[in-house]
């Protein structure tokens, strides 16, 4: 068999068995509560190993390595330094309040707290930005198909989008867990497995490491100035607290200690496997130097070094991520559109309407994406444009609503929009280096003085009688 019908034939089986596990999993899904939450019912291991691979996709293993390619260890503060953090820092200080208010998305908080005018601005933030970061996995599909077969990437990509949609409407968030830790075994082994076989091809670990230049192991500093540095850190360890995507796996856990306990341990290993394909990124510059697609690097590596066989299981580990991480994303999307704006205009709707309504948001929520992937010109553009588009103002009123009680609806409204406002005007008519950071800044002062005018001192949610703390 040629390498390249072998490569699609593996390729075709990792797929396949995406769709069976989905269609599986589809018959137990019963209600809104089964798909969006898995019922409720997660464990332990099942909630940081999803944790753990709903982010750890495309842009941790292909725009990692090719951001490090690039610039060097500061191409990786975002992937996986930035990202890692961030979960650790949901983890340990988000995800017990969240929990222990019952939600179903993330926008029930802002209604809950605030008021439903207030949720479905947080909505209108929320779902483009779950929209980007699929768009970013679909992209990286693309990029990772073509590089493999020689198929377009155009065709690479819509093929992508088609799966994702299809797959991503039938089982729900339980599928997706399903699938995260299949798939977040099978990157770890195939990670693991090209960095010893580079080593090995290197001469050992010494002439390895001798291939980096000691100028390119600069985390800070370089060619970034202080605010784009800082700007740097604080997209991927504020702008992601909001997620949708990782807070579906908190209020998805059995009880409020392994909600907080799972995320954390998941953040850790996160950063961790994440050091892999930064490595890769890093010694890949030596290697193959005159890359024209510098995200590229990862499959081209693991091409050069693998034997046919385990490079048929690597990329098939790669696009298992990357599905798995198109369906996180898809869902959260369709929660908010489906759960926050659509489904309040109807009255008391039955329960296979919700399910109907469900599944056609993702339908279209994956053909956005599909549009978006095929614009963009990098994953990474597309990952940063997802993680702060308009994220300050959520992020600054969770804070305050969460672990206080100042300020109220015209507070919450105010930082929202001054912060998306400023986050447009610095970035796309200033061009500012920092305009994430300019929007927390803004939001947080329009958070604060309006509440000296706002001061009805709602609590919002009460702690459910069912839901206690281990």
């Amino acid at each position: 068999m040629r390498p390249v019908n072998a490569v699609l034939f593996g390729l075709g089986g990792f797929i396949l068995l995406q769709l069976a596990i989905g269609i599986v999993v589809s018959r137990r899904v019963r209600n809104t509560d089964d798909y969006w939450l898995a019922g409720r019912s997660l464990g332990f291991w099942m909630v940081m190993t999803s944790v753990f691979a709903t982010w750890f996709g495309a842009e941790t293993c292909v725009s990692s390595a090719g951001g490090m390619y690039e610039r060097g260890l500061a191409g990786g503060a975002a992937e996986p330094f930035g990202y890692g953090l961030c979960i650790i820092f949901l983890g340990s200080v988000f995800a017990l309040p969240l929990y222990r208010r019952g939600l179903t998305t993330f926008a029930d908080f802002y209604r809950g707290r605030f008021s439903p005018g207030v949720e479905r601005v947080a909505v209108v933030i929320l779902a483009p930005t779950s929209i980007l970061w699929a768009a970013a996995q679909i992209r990286a599909f693309g990029q990772v198909v073509s590089s493999t077969t020689g198929m377009g990437v155009t065709l690479s990509i819509a093929i992508a989008a088609l799966v994702a949609m299809v797959y991503t409407s039938l089982g729900g968030l339980r599928a997706d867990v399903i699938t995260d830790c299949l798939q977040g075994v099978i990157i770890i082994l195939g990670l693991i497995t090209l960095a010893i076989v580079i080593v090995h091809d290197q001469g050992g670990p010494a002439a390895t490491v001798a291939l980096v230049d000691g100028e390119r192991l600069r985390l800070f500093g370089g060619d970034m100035g202080f605010w784009e540095t800082v700007e740097t850190w604080a997209v991927p360890v504020c702008g992601s607290v909001v997620a949708q995507e990782i807070i579906s796996r908190i209020l998805a856990a059995r009880s409020p200690g392994i909600a907080r306990s799972a995320t954390v341990t998941g953040g850790v290993f996160y950063l961790l496997i994440g050091i892999i394909p930064a490595f890769t990124g890093l010694i890949g510059y030596a290697l193959l130097p005159d890359l024209d697609d510098p995200e590229q690097i990862l499959p081209q590596l693991a091409r050069t070094h693998l034997p046919q066989v385990l490079y048929i299981l690597f990329v098939g580990a790669l696009v298992s991520a990357i599905l798995s991480t198109v369906d996180s994303s898809l869902l959260a999307a369709s929660a908010l559109l489906s759960q926050n704006l659509i489904l309040p205009l109807t009255k008391s709707p039955p329960e296979a309407l919700r399910l109907w309504t469900a599944r056609a948001a993702v339908a279209g929520c994956g053909l956005i994406a599909f549009g978006l992937a095929l614009s963009a010109e990098t994953i990474y553009g597309l990952v940063e444009a997802a993680s702060s588009f308009g994220g300050a103002g959520l992020f600054v009123v969770l804070v305050f609503g969460l672990f206080t009680r100042l300020g109220g609806v015209q507070s919450a409204f105010a930082a929202l929009v001054t912060g998306a406002a400023t986050w447009m005007i610095a970035g796309w008519g200033l061009g500012l280096a920092c305009p994430y950071v300019a929007s927390l800044g803004v939001a947080t002062l329009a958070y604060l003085a309006t509440s000296l005018r706002d001061r009805t001192g709602r609590t919002g949610f009460r702690t459910p009688a069912a839901i206690q703390v281990d």
